[in-house]
């Protein structure tokens, strides 16, 4: 498994290497000029200057090659500087964002947090919830359970997440009044109060994206379920006087798990980019609001950036599926 893992790790370079030229050049044909929004008090000297340190009037393939030295040496020196307290990349180019003339990465780190806080806890609830009624739904087919679980996943596949938020906005937030409308991107959690006012912010937003989630994955689990119900192991187990929770949660669950793993793992990067409505309705800064921000903004160097985070986080949660196969069904090999 771990040579495997090497090897995949060593072929994804070249594969991110052309997913990043590829999004390099199509962003090159974006309209707009970064300088637009300079004041036009700066004299011409120092606009001159702001245009070298963002590469504009370069040829592409040597803004590609900037950037892809800052990105790839830069920027884990800079980390390497903060861990330890040094200072090799003093003076050192960065990638600048056009819209804020601010490092493109120092933006995003302070962005996860809030990213984290929101849709990683969604994406925590909505396993959590859905395998479990996945596997119960199947187990009692066409029971007042599953037909309750089918209404309400058919709810969270129709329903989009522009209408859900204002929707709870309404109801919880000016109705009630029990939670915020707005999430507090300057919130500190420092004690237990104040871990309960980050919670009760976080509440609507992670009900919002969970209930898609859910949906979806529910309906994987229960038809996965219902499949490995009827194979001749399942009967096999019983025959032999297997207890039936035995029978269901060990093997059946087991092998159930092997195809929701990939819409699990390849789920995690794409809940970055669907969190973009949600974070927008909701206030959040977070990577998705980033995003939607940089591209209205023709911020191409955020934009670039964002984008290939994405990609990478596409290629490394594959590898994460592949070896949970072979963690999961012992027959599946890499060697």
């Amino acid at each position: 498994m771990l040579s495997y893992a090497t090897r995949r790790l060593v072929l994804s370079i070249p594969t991110l290497l052309f997913i990043s030229f590829v999004i390099f050049m199509l962003l090159q044909l974006a309209p707009g000029d970064p300088m637009a929004q300079v004041p036009l008090t700066v004299p011409p000297e120092v606009k001159q200057k702001m245009r070298e340190a963002l590469g504009l009037g370069e040829p592409p393939l040597v803004q590609y090659w900037k950037w892809l030295v800052q990105v790839f040496w830069t920027e884990p020196k800079v980390f390497i500087d903060w861990a330890f307290g040094t200072n090799m990349t003093e003076g050192a180019q960065r990638v600048i964002s056009w819209q804020t003339r601010s490092p493109v990465m120092d933006i995003i780190i302070q962005r996860i947090p809030q990213t984290l806080w929101v849709v990683g806890t969604a994406y925590i609830v909505a396993i959590l919830i859905a395998i479990p009624v996945g596997v119960y739904s199947a187990y009692r087919q066409y029971s007042v359970f599953d037909q309750a679980g089918t209404f309400v996943t058919m709810i969270g596949f129709s329903i989009p997440p522009f209408f859900t938020g204002p929707l709870l906005i309404v109801i919880f937030s000016v109705q009630l009044g029990w939670f915020p409308s707005i999430y507090d991107t300057t919130h500190v959690v420092t004690d237990w109060a104040s871990f309960k006012v980050q919670l009760s912010q976080m509440i609507m937003p992670v009900m919002v994206l969970a209930l898609q989630i859910t949906a979806q994955l529910s309906r994987y689990m229960r038809a996965s379920m219902l499949d490995n119900l009827n194979q001749d192991y399942v009967r096999t187990a019983r025959a032999k006087g297997l207890s039936e929770a035995i029978v269901v949660n060990v093997h059946v669950v087991r092998n159930s798990l092997i195809p929701v793993v990939t819409v699990i793992a390849l789920g995690v990067p794409a809940i970055f980019g669907g969190a973009i409505i949600t974070e927008q309705v909701f206030k959040v800064n977070g990577i998705g609001q980033l995003l939607i921000t940089a591209l209205f903004a023709n911020d191409l160097p955020m934009v670039m950036t964002l984008t290939f985070i994405f990609a990478v986080l596409i290629v490394l949660f594959n590898l994460v599926a592949d070896i949970l196969y072979g963690l999961l069904d012992p027959r599946i090999r890499y060697d």
